[in-house]
């Protein structure tokens, strides 16, 4: 890419303020600059102190007028960029700093591309997230085993606004597969890729905790996603029970790691 773009990072976000606050921390950070901050409060509490706090940074917060659940709100939140490229991020993800350069730079003749992420079990100490656990998530890109189970991470991931001009937005109606529907939209007509470094540190510190009474409403969404693709039928089992199945084990990939293990203290918790 010879000019650099303009990137919107387009975060949702829903009573999670210390959370929201370590991320932008994480933005501040970054060694590319040239990008605006749109933040989807899904009609939580306040998050307009993140935006005293970082007057460095392009941030626009969108309010909800009821909270109308993440794709709704990420979709919003989409509709404001004005950037050439979008950057998704969830509330409780991290990047490090140099995430948005690294992927600007893989960027050529590519439509969408994603990052290899660490995830990482959190506990809080003194108010900031520490580390308890890290595990490398970092899998081969193959478009039909992508079909069977999807290891596309969206937070941190990098595409084109246009793309949403041709294929349209988030869909709701299969809710908690977003995401691996929008993968699948995106591989089936334009370019995509996997960038080989772990710039994303996923937050899994409440997915055991949730896991057992989603795992209904999964079911059902997974149904969904099947249906309007074409997939067959899928297995909803726990995550980390899928990682060990035979054909997802075979796609493991290396991959760089690239956090050094500090916390992210936000401005938020230094005040």
């Amino acid at each position: 890419m010879d000019n650099q773009p303009l990137i919107s990072i387009v975060i949702t976000t829903y009573n999670r303020l210390p959370l929201l606050a370590e991320l932008v921390e994480s933005l501040s950070r970054q060694t590319f600059r040239d990008f605006e901050v749109i933040i989807v409060n899904d009609c939580g509490e306040n998050v307009d102190v993140v935006k005293t706090l970082y007057p460095e940074l392009d941030i626009n917060i969108i309010e909800m007028e009821r909270n109308s659940k993440h794709v709704y709100a990420r979709n919003k939140g989409v509709q404001h960029a004005k950037g050439e490229w979008i950057m998704l991020m969830d509330d409780d993800d991290l990047l490090v700093p140099t995430h948005i350069q690294r992927m600007v730079q893989e960027s050529d003749e590519v439509d969408l591309l994603y990052s290899d992420v660490e995830i990482v079990q959190f506990k809080i100490k003194d108010h900031v997230r520490v580390a308890e656990s890290r595990v490398l998530f970092a899998y081969e890109l193959d478009l039909e085993a992508m079909k069977k189970f999807s290891t596309f991470v969206p937070s941190g991931c990098l595409y084109r606004r246009v793309l949403h001009d041709a294929i349209g937005f988030f869909d709701p109606y299969v809710h908690n597969y977003w995401d691996w529907d929008f993968f699948l939209r995106v591989s089936a007509q334009y370019r995509v890729k996997r960038v080989a470094a772990a710039g994303v540190l996923y937050d899994f510190s409440e997915f055991n905790d949730n896991q057992s009474k989603m795992l209904k409403s999964r079911e059902f969404y997974l149904k969904r996603l099947c249906e309007k693709h074409d997939l067959g039928e899928l297995p909803s089992k726990n995550f980390f029970l899928l990682l060990e199945e035979a054909e997802v084990r075979k796609r493991k990939a290396e991959s760089e790691i690239l956090w050094d293990g500090k916390s992210f203290n936000s401005r938020l918790m230094d005040g």
